[in-house]
């Protein structure tokens, strides 16, 4: 466990992590409100449980679009292991992020990080951040084939976290990001360590972990991956055979 880390914008301890995840994972689920734009249910809830109120977004499986590509059903699954790899590689760049039942069903509960409203997220998405390049790192591994702009979510302590990963994970090269400044750079020697610890964890109990949430197959690609980027030591370039950037871009 982290000695402690950012949550909605201020940082906390192992110990009050610990209350976060007890609280999303066993609280009672209220739901205030819905997040209209989002193409799949998105849900404003409070977890509540013992005194203690969390805000978080709710996904129940049930309020999930059918894709042409994704098996359905499967987007919550691909959210929490999304979460995972960014757990186990140590980037840390996905809230906090279960899996239960809630009001609609079993869905994807995760906690609510409270943007800085001053940043101009169309400003930020084209900079050379390295809180950026940590959640270009992470799509290139996850396979993400949908990071829009509004996908980010800057923190008034300077972090920048992702949301929306239900889309991940797929056995063939998908990638579409807004994130391409790194594109065919040289990843750094700690990222090249972080590359290789993560795989090492994928061969033993994260592999297993995972097999809960993805298919074998995504499971061998996911691996794949990590591979090409630990042999190649370089961020993947945009495909030619498909748009790279998802649509729309925002």
């Amino acid at each position: 466990m982290q000695e402690g880390m950012f949550v909605r914008g201020l940082m906390v301890t192992a110990a009050e992590l610990n209350v976060l995840h007890s609280v999303l994972r066993h609280g009672e689920i209220r739901v205030t409100g819905r997040l209209v734009d989002a193409s799949n249910a998105t849900l404003y809830a409070c977890a509540f449980k013992n005194e203690v109120e969390i805000a978080c977004i709710y996904k129940p499986v049930a309020g999930e679009r059918p894709l042409w590509d994704f098996a359905s059903g499967t987007l919550a699954d691909r959210e929490y292991a999304a979460y995972l790899i960014s757990e186990a590689s140590g980037l840390g760049v996905v809230p906090l992020t279960i899996l239960r039942e809630g009001p609609f069903g079993k869905g994807m509960v995760q906690l609510w990080i409270d943007i800085d409203e001053s940043v101009d997220l169309v400003e930020l998405f084209q900079k050379d951040l390295p809180q950026l390049r940590k959640i270009a790192l992470f799509d290139a591994i996850v396979n993400n084939t949908d990071r829009k702009i509004g996908h980010l979510l800057p923190t008034t302590d300077d972090e920048i976290y992702g949301c929306d990963h239900g889309v991940t994970f797929h056995e063939s090269d998908k990638l579409r990001t807004v994130l391409w400044q790194w594109a065919g750079a040289a990843l750094f020697i700690e990222e090249i360590a972080l590359l290789q610890r993560l795989l090492d964890n994928l061969e033993q109990k994260l592999g297993k972990q995972l097999l809960d949430h993805v298919t074998e197959l995504e499971l061998i690609a996911l691996k794949s991956r990590v591979n090409r980027l630990l042999n190649d030591e370089v961020f993947p370039l945009p495909s030619k055979d498909w748009p790279a950037v998802p649509w729309p871009a925002y």
